[in-house]
């Protein structure tokens, strides 16, 4: 019998320790991966324009509502501060949150939406392609840039547009309404300083009262006094 093809102690633990490495070292490499990857998807929400939800979210405008809530469970837990080491992983955290909501409003994702159709039409306008086309036709997968690449620049334009016109509106609305402010302001001090002239008018009315009193005795005196200067004068003359 032969006993070359039973494996000695000594053999069957090296071979042992060294499985237990290799295995050490897939669990570290893998772990190094995926801390990477974490840190890559937080440079990918920075990288995102921050005016559309869609983008950072990582998703299309077709997807379902079920859809957005279940990217934006994946993406937050993935990137979750606790998980990523990534200085800035609180940030994205937050961007992801505020995207969510974004979209979960029946209202701002209606008017996004209306945006990017628009945006969507303007461009197969300008490459003379029906409005009705799908994506897929070779016409819109022939686009050089890309479609998507083209889609993502015409919505970024349109969202600065739309973003500046709503600033330039919120300026307008606080110039009007400090004009309407300074306008009350002044209605107001101009009462108070009517208030003021009508009590300093009633406290001096005794004082204007005697100056007059003073003023109309005084000149009643010298009324008499003239009359009867004139009287002796004219005694005077007859005399």
């Amino acid at each position: 019998m032969s006993s070359s093809s039973t494996p000695t102690p000594s053999s069957s633990s090296k071979a042992g320790a060294a499985d237990t490495s290799t295995a050490d070292i897939e669990k570290l490499l893998s772990r190094e991966a995926t801390a990477f990857q974490r840190e890559s998807e937080v440079e990918r929400i920075f990288a995102a324009f921050k005016l559309n939800p869609y983008e950072i979210l990582d998703l299309d405008q077709v997807s379902t509502p079920e859809e957005i809530k279940k990217q934006y469970r994946k993406l937050s837990l993935f990137i979750h501060p606790d998980k990523c080491s990534h200085a800035r992983a609180p940030e994205a955290f937050d961007l992801l949150k505020k995207a969510e909501q974004e979209l979960s409003d029946e209202n701002k994702r209606e008017e996004l939406d209306a945006l990017i159709t628009t945006a969507r039409r303007d461009l197969f306008k300008s490459h003379n392609i029906p409005p009705t086309t799908p994506n897929h036709d070779y016409r819109v997968q022939s686009l050089v840039p890309p479609y998507k690449t083209q889609m993502r620049l015409r919505v970024k334009e349109m969202l600065i547009d739309e973003e500046v016109r709503r600033r330039k509106a919120i300026k307008n609305n606080l110039a009007n309404e400090g004009f309407e402010a300074a306008k009350k302001e002044e209605e107001v001090q101009q009462r108070k300083r009517k208030a003021e002239d009508d009590k300093n008018w009633e406290e001096n009315r005794e004082t204007r009262v005697n100056s007059w009193r003073s003023f109309a005795s005084g000149s009643s005196t010298a009324k008499k006094q003239k009359t009867d200067g004139k009287k002796k004068k004219k005694s005077a003359i007859l005399g």
